[in-house]
């Protein structure tokens, strides 16, 4: 029987150990790899092309959400299945958004874990019963006057580098330490940089820091303010 090949990716060490010992006990289900940030994520997806990638949205280097998606386009058989403590509508729109296959809160992967990898890789989707609210919409107009959905700020689209390197300004990374991460050179950060200011219209790296955060590119625990720009 081959079994189903799973890629945990968490920033916490303890994290991922509970899940790998929660999949585990499933005997059609192996962890072939982990990662602990949203790079190594994507390039250990790229490598081990699993069936099923479990991550984390709040990851450094790069989001869950980023990785999701390049997860997607460059391996669009591999189910994405996100394990999060956010519930709120905005971030599952937006996980539905970036093609996942599934969505489960942390507080529930005790119970959902297992189940949601065999369901995702059987091409179904699954999503714990406190986020499936969101994905119905009331066929009686009154109702849905009453369930209106949150009127969200529109943003300027980015690239995904752009995308990469804002979350790495946020995160707090000097421009030759970006250079390094994302192998580039540091007159192209530096160029993504300005592209970034003159696209968002803002002009300090404490406002690009803001904006990070306000639109959810990174988490405010995840992200500092520099005190000065690099």
């Amino acid at each position: 029987m081959n079994k189903i090949r799973v890629l945990l990716c968490d920033d916490h060490n303890i994290v991922r150990a509970g899940m790998k010992c929660l999949l585990q006990t499933g005997e059609d289900v192996e962890v072939v790899g982990e990662a602990a940030n949203g790079h190594e994520c994507v390039r250990e997806a790229k490598r081990l092309r699993p069936d099923v990638v479990v991550l984390d949205l709040a990851m450094p280097l790069l989001n869950g959400m980023e990785a999701a998606r390049q997860i997607h386009k460059h391996l669009p058989r591999t189910k994405v299945l996100v394990v999060s403590s956010y519930k709120d509508e905005e971030y599952v729109m937006k996980v539905i958004e970036a093609r996942v296959s599934g969505y489960i809160l942390k507080q529930n992967a005790a119970s959902e874990l297992l189940e949601a990898v065999k369901e995702t890789h059987e091409g179904n989707v699954f999503f714990s019963p406190g986020l499936a609210r969101h994905l119905v919409r009331p066929a009686c107009p009154a109702a849905a006057a009453e369930e209106a959905p949150i009127k969200r700020p529109s943003h300027p689209k980015l690239s995904q580098r752009e995308a990469e390197v804002l979350q790495l300004i946020a995160e707090s990374y000097a421009n030759k330490q970006i250079a390094d991460i994302l192998s580039l050179s540091a007159k192209t950060v530096e160029k993504h940089r300005s592209t970034l200011m003159s696209k968002l219209g803002l002009h300090s790296i404490a406002a690009l820091t803001r904006y990070a955060i306000a639109s959810g590119n990174v988490e405010t625990f995840d992200a500092g303010i520099p005190a000065t720009a690099n």
